[in-house]
């Protein structure tokens, strides 16, 4: 089965603006997920963005950029775009993983693409164990329940994914990449956006709203993702303490 790999960034990111650029050891986090994605080896890998500095940044450390709309309300409508100027044939699956995830684990993408194709699933996430209470009810830290504990061969359902919530049976950090059918990702980005959507400000609200299933696998390594200057700082700290 044939996998791409699309990276939506913009600038304009309402907690933190212009975070892709954001340098981490003299390179930008975008180009850092970039690079996360190519070492995956799932196939080609493109980043999807509204803004010039973004396409310039990524083609300068030897990615490869796609210029979009500014009008997409989420992730995966700009990534549709994406997909569409980019027309390759015989896609199977589309790996949408978050342009604010630089240290996510590439084996985690790996397995996430391989029980996609085992399970034959529309749309496949990860999780990983909550090991501090407080990111509870932390808003910038998605949380997802699901319907079977997670251990690691299970990929189950969904439940729902919320930002704020109590402890309850099978909640996880919830990882932001997500991978997609193609079948899947034309029929979702078709669907008018739900209230539940707007109202958490979470795009896989409307897939469960309209009955499309996101299966969830268990992540081996918990990744940080930077929606605040405060995970910029720490992420630096950990990324630049470390020998690349």
């Amino acid at each position: 089965m044939k996998t791409i790999t699309i990276i939506p960034s913009r600038m304009s990111a309402s907690r933190l603006p212009g975070k892709p650029l954001l340098k981490i050891n003299n390179l930008s986090i975008i180009s850092h997920v970039f690079r996360k994605a190519q070492q995956a080896n799932l196939g080609e890998v493109f980043v999807a963005t509204e803004d010039q500095e973004i396409v310039d940044d990524v083609t300068k450390n030897g990615g490869r950029a796609i210029l979009t709309s500014k009008n997409h309300k989420t992730g995966s409508d700009r990534i549709y775009e994406a997909l569409q100027k980019i027309n390759i044939n015989d896609v199977d699956l589309i790996m949408n993983l978050q342009g604010d995830e630089p240290v996510i684990d590439i084996q985690d993408i790996i397995n996430l693409n391989t029980k996609m194709i085992e399970k034959r699933s529309q749309i496949g996430t990860l999780a990983t164990q909550i090991k501090d209470l407080k990111d509870l009810k932390n808003e910038n830290m998605v949380k997802v329940i699901t319907k079977k504990n997670l251990n690691e061969d299970q990929f189950s359902e969904a439940e729902t994914f919320l930002r704020n919530a109590t402890l309850v049976n099978n909640i996880y950090h919830h990882v932001g990449i997500y991978c997609y059918s193609a079948e899947t990702l034309y029929r979702f980005v078709k669907l008018t956006q739900s209230q539940n959507e707007v109202s958490n400000r979470l795009e896989q609200l409307r897939a469960l709203d309209n009955n499309i299933k996101i299966n969830v696998a268990l992540a081996k390594s918990f990744s940080i993702g930077v929606d605040t200057n405060e995970d910029y700082i720490a992420l630096k700290k950990i990324m630049e303490y470390k020998v690349e």
